[in-house]
């Protein structure tokens, strides 16, 4: 069969649903039983789902996502840690990050509190909603290695930018004074503008504590709590209930 010539604009027009949709209808025996609007409307919409789809893995290849398998339809709701389930339910429609509010999830470690951030960043992709996923140490390198190179207010602007900004581990690394400033900048960009997802082992009342400077802890919390949903988890650890090794008493037995 002779090549259409149609398939090669579609090609060069870069419309490759479209063109996949067209090869697979000139496969088909019964293609002239269809008119010509339903066999567009099935080019159309073949055109439309691959775009989707490809914009989709293009936002979840650039938010980098620790957990990148993690789905908000696969969060355990029966797992005794304290979750909210309305509030799990609205927070999943992502209604809150188009509304520029903010996220905190405190509680122990391995609890879900990084597997919880990206399944709602994975929804936000597919939301159509740009994402970016930080632990927090990787932040302040990225900003000190931007500094260094001169593409510092690329990435700022960029940060600025992105509709929904997870940073995870809050708490666990030590903030130095030029951590507090390039964090104040980050945030102040994106006050009210966008939505920022914070998770902590810290307690939300130790974080003034935590980053030290008094001026710069009140500008820094100013612009992340008081516009915030917030999350508190407790409970054991979900990595020891979901280990495959039998849970055995470390501690050895003394000789009698």
């Amino acid at each position: 069969m002779m090549k259409h010539p149609l398939l090669d604009q579609l090609q060069q027009l870069k419309l490759h649903g479209m063109h996949k949709a067209l090869t697979d209808q000139m496969a088909m025996t019964q293609i002239q039983s269809m008119d010509f609007e339903e066999r567009l409307g099935l080019m159309v919409d073949r055109e439309v789902t691959e775009r989707e789809n490809r914009r989709l893995q293009t936002l979840l290849r650039k938010a980098k996502f620790h957990q990148q398998t993690a789905a908000i339809e696969d969060l355990d709701r029966l797992a005794p840690r304290g979750l909210d389930q309305r509030l799990m339910n609205q927070l999943g429609s992502m209604t809150w990050c188009r509304e520029r509010l903010n996220l905190i999830i405190t509680g122990p470690t391995g609890i879900g509190k990084s597997w919880i951030s990206c399944a709602l960043g994975n929804k936000a992709c597919r939301e159509g909603l740009s994402t970016r996923y930080f632990r927090l140490s990787r932040l302040f390198q990225q900003l000190q290695l931007a500094q260094a190179d001169g593409t510092w207010s690329k990435l700022l602007k960029e940060l600025a930018r992105t509709d929904l900004l997870i940073i995870d581990d809050w708490g666990l690394t030590p903030i130095s004074d030029e951590g507090r400033r390039d964090l104040l900048e980050v945030l102040d960009d994106r006050f009210n503008i966008k939505s920022t997802l914070i998770t902590s082992q810290l307690p939300v009342d130790h974080w003034h504590e935590y980053i030290g400077d008094s001026t710069l802890a009140d500008a820094i919390l100013d612009r992340l709590v008081h516009n915030s949903y917030r999350i508190q988890l407790e409970g054991e650890s979900m990595r020891k209930q979901h280990s495959a090794l039998p849970q055995r008493d470390c501690v050895k037995e003394t000789e009698k």
